[in-house]
Order: structure tokens, then sequence, then C-alpha cells
């Protein structure tokens, strides 16, 4: 998984063909990433968003990125953590999925993913990184024409499961 790049930082500073954003379903802004996407690239977005008139949790839809290094955002719905139950893990799976999908058929080679649904959404990151892993490898698989995937972490807590969860997927 050498394509693959496991950071703590800010994913609005990264510039990439892509940054995710982690969105609720009205596209509009919220908290968490989502607010931190939307501030940094500035109205525009909010514009183009109203426009794809929201998105289903699971699928992912793109936008420029306006005033973001990144050329666009893929804007994605992670599931809310309702104990498991309610096809969490298969949602966030899609989540990455779609991602990738919308990615390759934009041209996009370098991407950059925060920690998708576990920060308001309250899904374990122990239980999601893993899926985020397996996607992205099977990404790697799938799409020759990436060269670069990124999981932006926000707190050494979160880059030290993913760092963990790596090296178990590895194993």
């Amino acid at each position: 998984m050498e394509k693959l790049e496991i950071i703590l930082g800010d994913i609005t500073l990264l510039a990439t063909d892509a940054i995710v954003n982690a969105a609720n379903s009205s596209l509009l802004g919220g908290g968490d990433v989502d607010g931190a996407i939307h501030r940094a690239a500035g109205p525009d977005l909010v514009r183009e968003c109203h426009l794809l008139h929201g998105c289903n949790t699971g699928d992912a839809k793109i936008t420029k990125g306006y005033n973001l290094p990144a050329r666009h955002v893929i804007h994605t719905v992670g599931p809310i953590w309702r104990g498991g139950t309610k096809q969490e893990p298969e949602l966030l799976a899609g989540c990455y999925k779609r991602c990738f999908e919308v990615a390759s058929r934009n041209a996009i080679h370098t991407i950059a993913f925060p920690s998708i649904s576990t920060g308001v959404y309250g899904y374990p990151i122990e239980l999601a990184a893993p899926i985020a892993l397996k996607e992205i490898k099977e990404a790697i698989r799938k799409y020759p024409d990436l060269e670069k995937i990124i999981v932006c972490c926000f707190s050494e807590e979160n880059l030290e499961v993913y760092q963990k969860s790596l090296k178990t997927l590895n194993s």
C-alpha cells in the first residue's frame, strides 16, 4: 500500500486533486470537517452544493474546491452510528467505494480522506478505520491511475488507531 499515506493534519490545507468532505445529507455545511471545508472553500461552495440537491447516506457527489488548495471536494454522507445494527458498516464502506468511483470518473489521481462518520456521527474509530483501509486497499487494486491516497487524521489518537489498523490489515 505504498500509495497510502496516513498523516496528522488539517485536510483543508492539502493540495490534492480532491479532498473528501464528511458531509451531512444537505451538503450545505455543518460541524467538524464539514464546517471547516465549507469555511475554507468560501461561499461559492455552498452555492454549488445547493445545485446538487443533497446526498444520500453512502453516496458521494463532487464540486469544485474554490478557495481550497484541492481542486475538488468529494462530498460523502457517512452513517450515524446506531450500534452497528442499521447497516452502518455497509454504508460506511459504500462512502469510500462511491468516492473512488467519483474520483475515477473525474480524473482524480490524488485524494485525501478524513475519518468519515467518527466525529459527530459517533462511529467508533476502532471499527471505522479497518473498513476505510480495506476499501482503500481495494481501490488501489481497482483504480491503477490513483497515485496517492491520504488519510488525514485530526488527532494523535486517531492517527494511532489508523496506523494500528493498517499494521493489522497488512499482517
